[in-house]
C-alpha cells in the first residue's frame, strides 16, 4: 500500500510578522549618516523632512556622496535650509549644468512643524542638526534632530556610561 505524498511534505513554517518599523526600513535607502551627531548633541527629537535639490545633486546621492558632518540647519524668513551640506557636483554633467557643492538647500516641512522646531530652537543652547539622509520611496528625505549640545565632560560620561553596558552585556554573554 502506498502512502499518499502529502505525508511526506513538510508542514508550512509559520511567516515571522514584520512589524511596522522593519516595512519602513525595507523602504529606506540610506545614503548618508552624521554619526558625530549623537556624539556631539544630546537628541532631545526628531523630524523626518523632504529637501528641495536639482538634477544633478539627486544623480549624486544615488552614487552615496554627501557630507552631513558639518551640516545644520537654520529658520530663515520662516522657511529652514540646510546649510553646509556637502554634495559634490556629479561627474557625468557638463559644467553648465552642474550644481553648487555647498549651496543651502531648502527643507520641505509643514508650517506647523517649522513653528513648533523653530520656537525648540530659539532656546538657549539647542541646533537643528541633519542626522541622516535616505531615500524612501524615491525621494530623498532627511531626518533632523533638535539637540543640546554636550561639554566634554559629559561626552566622557557617556562614553563610561557606553562601556560599563558592554561589558556588562560580555559577561552576561559569557556566563550562558
Amino acid at each position: 500500500m502506498r502512502t499518499p505524498l502529502a505525508a511526506y511534505a513538510k508542514a508550512p513554517m509559520a511567516k515571522k510578522k514584520d512589524s511596522k518599523e522593519d516595512e519602513k526600513k525595507k523602504l529606506e535607502r540610506p545614503i548618508g549618516e552624521n554619526r558625530k551627531a549623537r556624539h556631539d548633541y544630546e537628541i532631545i527629537d526628531t523630524l523626518e523632512c523632504g529637501i528641495q535639490l536639482v538634477g544633478s545633486e539627486v544623480k549624486t546621492l544615488r552614487d552615496g556622496k554627501v557630507s552631513l558632518g558639518e551640516a545644520f540647519a537654520r529658520v530663515l524668513r520662516g522657511e529652514v535650509f540646510l546649510v553646509n551640506c556637502e554634495i559634490p557636483e556629479y561627474r557625468n554633467t557638463s559644467m553648465f549644468l552642474n550644481h553648487v557643492p555647498k549651496r543651502p538647500r531648502k527643507l520641505l516641512l509643514r508650517k506647523s512643524e517649522i513653528v513648533k522646531f523653530a520656537a525648540k530652537s530659539e532656546d538657549k543652547g539647542l541646533s537643528i542638526v541633519p542626522l541622516k539622509m535616505y531615500f524612501k520611496r524615491g525621494l530623498v528625505k532627511v531626518l533632523l534632530g533638535i539637540g543640546r549640545g554636550r561639554k566634554q565632560h559629559d561626552k566622557r560620561d557617556k562614553l563610561k556610561q557606553q562601556d560599563a553596558k558592554r561589558d556588562i552585556a560580555r559577561v552576561m554573554r559569557s556566563r550562558d
